[in-house]
């Protein structure tokens, strides 16, 4: 079974570390690993973390299988739409279901409004999972997030 848990303040050192090794795994066949270490530090460590959940209107959850964390992800309720920022899930656990049912949740939270979320361009499986889930690419942003490195993304929004 799965369950998703809002994550609370005294949580976020766990999330911090969840999302640093699920970072560190996953982008390693797109991103080089300086880029890697400077936007987990720059955007899921732990002082990232509570900045966004303090003063940017984010919210995290742990995604659980057998109570269990095996991902996570965070969201900010805009004005037009609901942002997906986050939706990461450890390697052994993907494939088999889990970022669907998180989705399902995700549209729960936004209640009727648009999701929007950027995606690496050269994500392409989880480009394909997004337009299975009714996501279309509205636009295209190079976004240069300091030190020499940039996010190269689209824009997709339900």
């Amino acid at each position: 079974m799965v369950l998703f848990n809002k994550i609370e303040q005294n949580q976020i050192k766990e999330l911090a570390s969840l999302a640093s090794s699920i970072w560190h795994e996953y982008w390693t066949c797109i991103l080089s690993p300086e880029q890697i270490d400077y936007m987990v530090k720059n955007f899921q460590s732990e002082n990232a973390i509570k900045n966004q959940t303090e003063n940017e209107n984010y919210t995290y959850y742990f995604i659980l299988s057998d109570n269990q964390p095996v991902g996570y992800f965070g969201v900010s309720d805009k004005k037009d739409y609901l942002f997906l920022s986050k939706l990461y899930i450890k390697k052994e656990f993907r494939h088999q279901g889990i970022g669907a049912k998180a989705f399902e949740k995700i549209k729960e939270i936004a209640d009727g409004k648009p999701i929007r979320l950027t995606v690496n361009k050269y994500n392409k499986n989880t480009i394909k999972a997004y337009e299975k889930w009714g996501f279309k690419t509205i636009d295209s942003v190079v976004t240069d997030i300091g030190n020499g490195f940039v996010m190269d993304d689209y824009i997709m929004e339900t």
